[in-house]
């Protein structure tokens, strides 16, 4: 086991309390670093040196132009060391090795997406009246705070980190305890660059220690959280104590509508890609699948071939799904498994723990579609984050938007129909931060803005509307 340390202040350090916690591989159960866990006081050291840093001269008088350059140079290293940083993640998460790649390849677009914004930071001019020249600046919201969640450690980092450092802010993340070794790796490339110390601060520990701590600092600007209701609900309270922004991304229980005028086999492909994702554990993973009475029963029988196809094993060995994160969550799944039995589900395929020689130290669960459940179920309402697909029928356009609008989330929704005007006239009902139609997901678009309705959260990550998180407006008004 290697023994990691914290970011703070361009220096690498042990929790002051010098406690340690382990991680481990959720495909065998090994422990893989032992990592500092931060408290209170370290969460209070990483905000001021990030604070000193964001008033000093130094980084008052960076120009915008080298703070792109700087993130452009983060995004070439991390293809430089893609493999050994895809590897990490694989081993840290349990996703196989082809999707963290792709993480990889999304955190450097980030990089290089923000670092082409860098200095095109724009204010406007207002005409008010003859004599009275008015306008706008853009300016830095200050010390920015970045809790990170486990199922896309790296992405997720990179997203909010290089729109908040590209827009001229100062960063303290806190990857999730489960996770953090992207996050450091991370810390090591930007200590690479010229980047002044304490714009770039990791905090690794327990949510509810450092990440509470992190939330009700009075000296943090801004918040941007990503992770379950219940978690993002708490760091908004602590962030209110302050009167301090807030940016949640929580979460959904986002549907594929497929209309029976649909290419169905492109349709069937995307609606298994959708769950099997990270197994599932993906805040926008296609977890509901509405499907027009018509062709239920033939569609549904094509996603249980496909699910039974899929290959389960370590990530590291490449297959189609890995492992769950560990034994919560997987403890977690079968208690939904129970519930849904109680609610009369009939389970076309999956439903159990998946019983493999050589996988029986790791948390892996059976590609899942559940059918026979009432949309208002428990388990047809709640976010399961596993490759599990709830099935449900309807018989006209006005039904469909009715089903997919009726959770309290509102994240993502698919929309599989051949009719152009349909497809539109479905997409203006949904109460969804991101429609897709005959697609999901467009390959991740670090260009489209990224966020929900409802429990799914508010603001919005990804594309230019991420820079509006990190800046704060300004008037003003001189008279000539």
């Amino acid at each position: 086991m290697k023994k990691q340390q914290m970011y703070i202040n361009g220096e690498w350090i042990d929790s002051i309390g010098r406690d340690r916690f382990e991680t481990r591989n959720p495909a065998t159960g090994e422990s893989l670093a032992e990592i500092p866990r931060g408290k209170k006081e370290d969460v209070e050291a990483a905000v001021q040196a990030a604070r000193s840093t964001f008033e000093s001269e130094e980084w008052q008088s960076f120009p915008p132009i080298e703070r792109g350059r700087i993130l452009h140079k983060v995004a070439d290293a991390l293809r430089t060391d893609a493999e050994e940083i895809a590897l990490l993640e694989t081993l840290d998460t349990g996703k196989p090795l082809t999707q963290a790649r792709k993480d990889v390849e999304s955190a450097a677009l980030y990089f290089e997406y923000y670092a082409g914004m860098a200095d095109k930071i724009f204010g406007e001019t207002i005409p008010v009246q003859p004599g009275i020249l008015d306008y706008t600046l853009r300016e830095p919201i200050g010390v920015t705070a970045h809790i990170v969640p486990w199922n896309y450690p790296l992405q997720i980092i990179s997203r909010s980190t290089a729109a908040a450092i590209a827009t001229g802010n100062t960063v303290v993340a806190k990857p999730a305890e489960d996770t953090p070794l992207t996050a450091l790796k991370l810390a090591e490339i930007f200590d690479q660059t010229a980047l002044p110390k304490g714009v770039f601060n990791v905090v690794t520990g327990y949510g509810f220690e450092a990440g509470a701590a992190i939330s009700e600092h009075p000296d943090v600007d801004h918040i941007t959280f990503t992770g379950s209701v219940q978690t993002g609900s708490a760091v908004m309270m602590g962030a209110a104590k302050n009167v301090k922004p807030v940016t949640l991304e929580l979460g959904g229980k986002s549907p594929n509508i497929i209309f029976e005028d649909c290419d169905q086999e492109e349709a069937v492909d995307w609606v298994v890609r959708s769950i099997i994702q990270n197994a599932g554990q993906t805040c926008s993973a296609g977890s509901r699948l509405l499907v027009q009475q018509s062709i239920k029963d033939e569609f549904l029988q094509k996603v249980v071939v496909k699910m039974e196809a899929i290959q389960i094993g370590k990530g590291i060995d490449d297959s189609d799904l890995g492992p769950i994160l560990n034994e919560k969550q997987f403890s977690r799944i079968m208690e939904f498994m129970d519930v849904a039995n109680k609610e009369g589900a009939v389970f076309l395929t999956g439903g159990k723990r998946q019983e493999t020689e050589g996988l029986e130290n790791g948390y892996f669960f059976q590609p899942t579609v559940i059918d026979g459940l009432a949309p208002k179920s428990y388990v047809a309402q709640e976010e399961i984050f596993a490759p599990v697909i709830a099935a449900f029928s309807f018989e006209t356009e006005q039904q469909a938007i009715e089903l997919a609008n009726g959770t309290e989330y509102g994240l993502v929704t698919g929309v599989w129909t051949k009719d152009g005007a349909r497809a539109h006239r479905v997409a203006s009902k949904i109460r969804a931060g991101q429609v897709f139609i005959n697609n999901y997901g467009a390959g991740g678009g670090v260009q489209m803005p990224f966020g929900g309705y409802k429990k799914s959260g508010f603001g919005r990550e990804k594309g230019l509307e991420a820079l509006r998180n990190y800046t704060i407006l300004k008037n003003v008004a001189l008279k000539y």
